[in-house]
């Protein structure tokens, strides 16, 4: 049994897919499927159900997979502790940032933790909190500065700072010079929604169908730069977060009727061994929080 054949048999269980676990690992899907087989055949089991169109695990595939994640956790873990001792002064730490925040935290964080820490290297990987915090979950990312959800039992969560959730308009809207809006209000206009991925657009779609309303989505991007200017050109009105979106060019920025609040972090799994780069970045949003007292940091 090799290492390679447990990590394909991971990574096709996952993407439920030969083909797709092909090209995320970067090998031919020949590769993936007579390394399977083969895995399958010193177990003596069969892994996966094969008579349907996408690939499922069996029962026995099911606790296999379950222990195969442990012992490859176990393994990845063990060489970031060896590489820790035998390079002391290098690290690599990858980081996922939601687009919406990933140019807004980039100049007040970043910058000054690469100046302080400039031996090591900062990989930045932007994704929407919600798929950020399935890579956190796979061990893909190191952290995830995200919007921290309600439950997490396999993150560890250092919160950050508290944002409202606003209604982005233009300046001339007939809705600009109310104090805040309903989501009725909304219901019919334009709206211009981040994609996919994203906790705020995943927040604001349940909270209206909660509340009856329809949304009519007329354009999806997460360049909250583009976002912005769209709703300054009077295209449609966008949900965004408070702190980023109050110092906005030619839009009015609304809180709802009923406040909807969260809370931004720092994010990483818990029970990981953290290597001594990546405890360097949390001491670091620790350090730069005790100095800025009751002031949030982003």
């Amino acid at each position: 049994m090799e290492l390679r054949q447990l990590e394909y048999f991971q990574m096709a269980s996952r993407l439920k897919n030969i083909t797709r676990a092909a090209e995320r690992l970067r090998v031919s899907q020949p590769n993936i499927t007579v390394a399977i087989k083969k895995l399958e055949s010193e177990l003596g089991i069969q892994l996966f159900d094969r008579s349907q169109k996408q690939l499922s695990l069996t029962p026995e595939g099911a606790v296999f997979l379950e222990r195969v994640e442990v012992a490859l956790r176990n393994i990845q873990d063990a060489v970031l502790e060896v590489n820790d001792y035998k390079q002391l002064q290098k690290g690599t730490i990858k980081i996922g940032i939601p687009p919406m925040m990933g140019a807004y935290l980039f100049p007040k964080i970043f910058s000054s933790f690469q100046r302080r820490y400039s031996h090591l290297d900062v990989y930045l990987h932007e994704e929407g909190s919600v798929a950020i915090r399935e890579q956190l979950e796979r061990d893909e990312l190191d952290f995830g500065i995200i919007i921290i959800p309600e439950s997490s039992p396999n993150l560890q969560l250092l919160p950050m700072t508290r944002s409202q959730i606003v209604c982005c308009v233009p300046e001339d809207s007939e809705l600009a010079e109310r104090k805040a809006v309903t989501l009725q209000d909304i219901e019919g206009r334009n709206l211009i929604m981040l994609k996919e991925g994203s906790f705020l657009r995943q927040t604001m779609l349940q909270k209206m169908k909660a509340a009856g309303v329809s949304p009519n989505i007329v354009l999806e991007s997460n360049q909250v730069v583009t976002i912005m200017g769209l709703v300054a050109s009077g295209v449609g009105d966008a949900f965004l977060l408070d702190m980023i979106a109050r110092e906005a060019h030619g839009i009015r920025t609304l809180p709802l009727a009923a406040p909807v609040y969260v809370d931004v972090g720092l994010a990483w799994k818990r029970d990981r061994y953290i290597s001594r780069a990546a405890q360097s970045f949390i001491d670091f949003a620790r350090d730069t929080l005790s100095h800025k007292g009751n002031t949030p940091i982003l």
